[in-house]
């Protein structure tokens, strides 16, 4: 009886091993499915709106409970990396609102808390806001109604704001309110916020600033009287449609004229700054010396630029700085002024963005980083010690490392250490910073570190767990690599399928967006897209992205080739990428297709249409059908105007040309998209009707530029990957 017992045990232990051994072998297996990419499954962890605090040895972050609706503003020492104290936190015991960001003020006194906000456009936003105290703990509330951009003044006894396009100063000691400007009217004339154009393209949306002591306020004054109007019919629940109407400048159409105000606090008046009729203002800020102001200038052709002092007392303005090129400048917020109003500066003038030094009258004292790489992030200046404080491409354009160097250019140190994507939040005395690492096998990464050495100090977070989730799924790794494609190296990416066989033969997808100065080649990790592409390498394709002539981070040659041609070089270089990828003996030649959104949904539709022997298949997403209608500030600052340049826009819009379809097509858009008008689709849609091409369309009702909300993302993609199934 004893021996049949340990046979029966050994059976039974033999069965427990055959189905722990199929269940590890069934959940290594798993497939990736769009329900889970979208629910959020696949999320990260981070440090949400981390500030650093003037003394240099703690930070502040927003810890937020969406779900029960509470936040909190708790205070970390860097040393220890421990709380140290919780500074406020939302309940309705203490009467603090659920706020989602928050600002300090110059002594961090007082903080400046969001509530209730609301989109307008991608930038803008209205919201309910309260400043509270914290040595006392009160809080106000600045206005009943919603207002735009609220910022404390230094000193934290007054909070600027706009609502309804006029500027407002609350006064927190007395609790009343000032009306600074008085013209301001909707698609007329707004103060102290940016237009539509200005938000999207220069990248900001407050435009007044206080200068350091808070006696003067500095703001731009929009006159969009001129500017043509756009509507978009809102279709909502209701039994009408509504409709949204704004100040849209096309390309070659007038922009809003801007001029340069100055508030007095003590006064009440308004001066105007004569800055000899610039075309654009794309950048104010304040001097250290709070009598001076710093204004960036820009013409129409986004070609020449100028740094301008101005004297607040005054009026009077000096040229500090004037820059050309034949192609077009970048606008930055990389401008930083030192204690004696000397600046750091970047720029692109020797081919590759680089810092330069220069001194409080505009003369050049050194090129403080130079090479055949860019700098891709500045960071700051440490006075003590006389570094600055960059991130940069050194190590290759994929990758992206820390550095600090002397403000003469020497004694460089590399403050990274890992291969991937490395940036920095510095503590305010530069003593610390927090690199967030990764790659695109490594989820984001937070760790602590000495800024005079890089020397890591300790581990603040990872995504370990993400890891250790993601060992159940089929996923293949992102192999990077180049390809000479029209004399040039161009980064790229693949992702084959997880039963790879060199003998068969499988569909090539390829993904990209191209757009001047972009990158899609990255060696960082993976968004949500990303899971899509390891999806359907699961189901049996083979995934690739190049970045080719016109995107960024390879020298300004490389990013400004397709300037007066957007659609030329770029949609060449994918074609060709197609072509040599092709000759791969795993690859189907016959089985190729492409996808993109805006400019690359502008991309996607281009490499179909004029490669129509090459791919068999395209989706565009949100495309730009011709850069006629897209605005002034992007279009014309790769393109001119179509007045001067009327080939250049014509000869890459894709319906000029409907009649070279062969392929499948599936066209998408949102009907509420401000950015890129469905009238891109439409016109699209019409030329291709027209010459009786056959295609799928999908109109996404309400929808901007993003195409979210609800299930709509997951709909989305349903259908895209439908079609690639069906086409490809």
């Amino acid at each position: 009886m004893k021996s049949l017992s340990l046979v029966k045990k050994a059976h039974f232990l033999l069965l427990i091993f055959v189905v722990a051994s199929c269940t590890a072998l069934i959940a290594q297996n798993k497939k990736i499915t769009l329900e889970e990419i979208y629910s959020g499954t696949f999320g990260t962890k981070g440090m949400d709106r981390l500030r650093s605090l003037q003394n240099g040895d703690q930070y502040t972050i927003l810890n937020l409970d969406r779900k029960n609706g509470v936040s909190s503003i708790d205070k970390y020492d860097y040393k220890t990396l421990e709380k140290a104290e919780t500074i406020l936190s939302s309940s309705k015991e203490n009467g603090i609102p659920f706020f989602t960001s928050y600002e300090f003020n110059n002594d961090e006194s007082k903080l400046l808390l969001a509530t209730e906000i609301r989109p307008i456009f991608r930038r803008s936003t209205l919201g309910v806001y309260f400043v509270y105290d914290i040595n006392t703990k009160q809080i106000t509330k600045i206005s009943d109604d919603k207002i735009q951009e609220p910022s404390l003044s230094p000193d934290g006894s007054k909070v600027a704001y706009v609502r309804d396009n006029n500027i407002y100063l609350f006064d927190l000691i007395s609790n009343t309110t000032v009306q600074i400007t008085n013209d301001g009217e909707k698609n007329k004339i707004i103060n102290g916020v940016t237009d539509w154009v200005y938000e999207e393209e220069f990248a900001f949306v407050r435009a007044f600033e206080w200068n350091s002591n808070g006696s003067k306020l500095a703001f731009i004054r929009f006159d969009e009287t001129n500017v043509p109007e756009f509507s978009m019919d809102v279709y909502g629940s209701d039994l009408y449609q509504t409709q949204t109407v704004f100040k849209y400048p096309k390309a070659g159409e007038d922009n809003a004229l801007v001029s340069l105000h100055m508030f007095d606090v003590n006064s009440g008046r308004i001066s105007t700054i004569d800055l000899n009729e610039p075309y654009y203002i794309p950048r104010i800020k304040w001097m250290n010396n709070p009598d001076f102001l710093s204004v960036q200038t820009l013409n129409r052709h986004q070609n020449n630029l100028k740094l301008v002092q101005v004297n607040a007392q005054n009026g009077t303005t000096k040229i500090l700085l004037e820059e050309t090129d034949n192609a077009y400048l970048d606008i930055t917020d990389n401008l930083t002024f030192l204690k004696d109003d000397g600046f750091i500066w970047t720029s692109e003038q020797d081919g590759y963005n680089h810092i330069y030094l220069y001194d409080s009258n505009g003369k050049l004292k050194s090129q403080v980083t130079k090479g055949p790489w860019e700098v891709t992030n500045y960071y700051g200046y440490d006075p003590k010690s006389g570094r600055i404080y960059y991130q940069s491409t050194e190590n290759g354009s994929i990758n992206r490392d820390v550095y600090s160097i002397r403000s003469n250019g020497k004694s460089k140190k590399r403050l990274s250490h890992k291969i991937g994507r490395n940036s920095a939040d510095f503590s305010a005395d530069f003593t610390y910073f927090i690199n967030t690492y990764s790659s695109a096998a490594t989820p984001p990464e937070f760790t602590l570190h000495l800024a005079s050495n890089g020397n890591k100090i300790k581990d603040i977070l990872d995504n370990r767990d993400l890891l250790v989730h993601l060992e159940n799924y089929n996923l293949s790794p992102k192999e990077f690599s180049t390809i000479k494609i029209n004399g040039n190296e161009l980064n790229m990416w693949m992702i084959k399928p997880t039963d790879f066989d060199v003998n068969k033969e499988y569909p090539m997808f390829m993904t990209q967006y191209s757009g001047p100065g972009s990158q899609s080649v990255s060696n960082s990790w993976r968004g949500s897209n990303d899971y899509w592409y390891q999806m359907l390498a699961d189901e049996g394709y083979i995934v690739v992205c190049v970045d080719g002539r016109g995107t960024g981070f390879k020298g300004a040659e490389f990013k400004k080739v397709t300037y007066k041609e957007l659609g030329k070089y770029e949609v060449e270089d994918q074609i060709d990428a197609a072509k040599k990828l092709s000759e791969l003996p795993y690859i189907d030649e016959d089985r190729t297709g492409i996808w993109g959104w805006s400019y690359g949904g502008f991309m996607s539709t281009n490499c179909l249409l004029k490669g129509n022997d090459t791919f068999e298949m395209a989706i565009a997403v949100a495309p730009v059908t011709s850069w006629r209608f897209y605005d002034t500030i992007y279009t014309e600052r790769f393109m001119r105007t179509p007045q001067e340049n009327p080939t250049g826009y014509d000869e890459n819009s894709p319906f000029n040309y409907p009649e070279l379809l062969k392929g499948k097509y599936l066209l998408v858009h949102g009907s509420s998209d401000d950015n890129v008008h469905v009238q891109n689709a439409m016109r699209m849609v019409e030329a291709l009707v027209q010459a009786n091409k056959q295609f799928e369309w999908a109109i996404y009702p309400d929808k901007n530029h993003g195409i979210y909300g609800g299930n709509t993302r997951l709909h989305l993609y349903t259908k895209m990957t439908n079609f690639i199934k069906l086409n490809l």
